[in-house]
């Protein structure tokens, strides 16, 4: 892969020289290294086409409609946009500001019916600071409140993908999975042990399986049971947070007794079980820089983690390093798995066609190629390079600002 271009300030002038278009135009991106999962792959010359905010076209010897508006890339690598999992964009602005935080709740009557898409704020500041990263869309997740240690709180809620477009409809997609946390932490909710949390997880799926009734055990409501109707039935996958090799054994054999769909998340030592998680297809969502053991659940992290899974045949998604101001910084995750083993094209593909598939829109959105929506990245260097910069950046083929509430400031006070 190229480094830096020497030609980013020309780049920068003919994205300038057009106007930003403030809906999805017509137009075309030529000179273009494109770098993308899917049948398109990698060109070093390539164009791509597109239509009503939609790709028409795109690859090596594409013709250009005449008249069309054009983009000279001038050689920059280009992909799709960078899908980013385990969030809480839109939902929490200062984690130490109560009333900025909208991802979890105390409500004893409310744990697996919690849906996020009812608390997102398209204004938050946090949106634009990720999408300067690259990130066109985002993996919303609920979180848990354990401020009341009596409270048992088995689920933690519904998730939604959102857009980070600029005056688009943040929401994209709501209820697109179940969190439930397990092993040491779940273990404190649910319980008090390991030994007790999957039993009462056996015992809430079989209630939930039965027909109404007027009360639950385990701090469960009618509406609590009702959103988990979706993860029995298998049309909603259970996106479980666990971390140790034991409890994935768990969790798999959980997933199998009641056909469930099951996505792991943190799952630091799924590379001792890599081919059982892979028999299962059973996709990952990882943070490949976890290789410090926080707690005993973690003792076997590796920062080959990704690249065994990977081999394995496991999908994995690579996430950033908090759910907010770090969302940004899982592609120099991703560059610093390949650096640990993961074969390049599938550090890429972890940031974009793979989270796409695990949540149900890659026929929309993860890879450059005709019929999906127009959200690209140009990059002024190796997408996995920490200085590489988006020279611009597109959404359903609108053009995005570069801008941020950091970046206004930042130009505020140099001056």
């Amino acid at each position: 892969m190229q480094g830096r271009l020497p030609l980013f300030a020309a780049l920068t002038l003919a994205l300038a020289a057009v106007a930003p278009p403030a809906a999805a135009q017509n137009f075309a991106i030529t000179n273009a290294h494109l770098v993308t999962p899917g049948p398109v792959g990698e060109v070093a010359n390539g164009t791509i086409v597109v239509r009503d905010g939609r790709i028409a076209a795109a690859g090596a010897d594409i013709g250009v409609p005449a008249g069309m508006r054009t983009i000279d890339a001038r050689g920059a690598i280009v992909t799709p946009g960078l899908i980013a999992v385990n969030t809480a964009l839109g939902l929490v602005e200062v984690s130490s500001v109560g009333g900025s935080v909208d991802n979890r709740t105390h409500n004893s009557g409310i744990s697996a019916s919690f849906d996020v898409q009812y608390g997102l704020n398209p204004d938050s500041t946090l949106i634009p600071i990720a999408r300067l990263g690259g990130v066109t869309h985002a993996v919303v997740m609920p979180d848990y409140d354990d401020s009341d240690k009596e409270r048992e709180l088995p689920f933690a809620g519904k998730a939604a993908l959102i857009s980070l477009g600029e005056g688009a409809a943040t929401l994209h997609k709501a209820g697109i999975g179940m969190m439930l946390e397990l092993g040491e932490d779940g273990a404190a909710r649910i319980g008090g042990s390991r030994a007790a949390e999957f039993v009462q997880l056996r015992q809430i799926f079989d209630l939930a399986r039965q027909p109404v009734r007027d009360d639950y055990p385990f701090a469960l409501s009618q509406a609590d049971v009702a959103a988990l109707k979706p993860v029995l039935a298998g049309t909603m996958p259970l996106i479980v947070v666990v971390h140790r090799a034991a409890d994935i054994r768990q969790v798999l054999k959980l997933a199998r007794d009641y056909k469930l769909r099951i996505i792991l998340s943190g799952a630091e030592e799924a590379w001792r079980v890599a081919d059982e998680i892979a028999a299962a297809n059973v996709p990952v969502l990882i943070n490949p820089t976890s290789n410090i053991p926080a707690n005993f659940d973690m003792l076997g992290a590796s920062l080959r983690n990704a690249a065994i899974l990977e081999a394995a045949g496991v999908e994995i998604a690579i996430g950033g390093n908090d759910a907010g101001h770090r969302v940004r910084e899982m592609r120099y995750n991703a560059g610093l798995a390949v650096s640990r083993g993961l074969p390049y094209a599938a550090g890429i593909e972890a940031l974009t066609l793979a989270p796409a598939h695990i949540f149900g829109v890659a026929d929309e959105m993860g890879s450059i190629a005709p019929g999906k929506a127009a959200d690209m990245v140009i990059w002024d260097g190796d997408p996995l390079e920490p200085l590489t910069l988006p020279t611009a950046i597109f959404i359903g083929g609108k053009e995005q600002p570069l801008t941020s509430r950091a970046t206004m400031l930042g130009e505020r006070y140099a001056r």
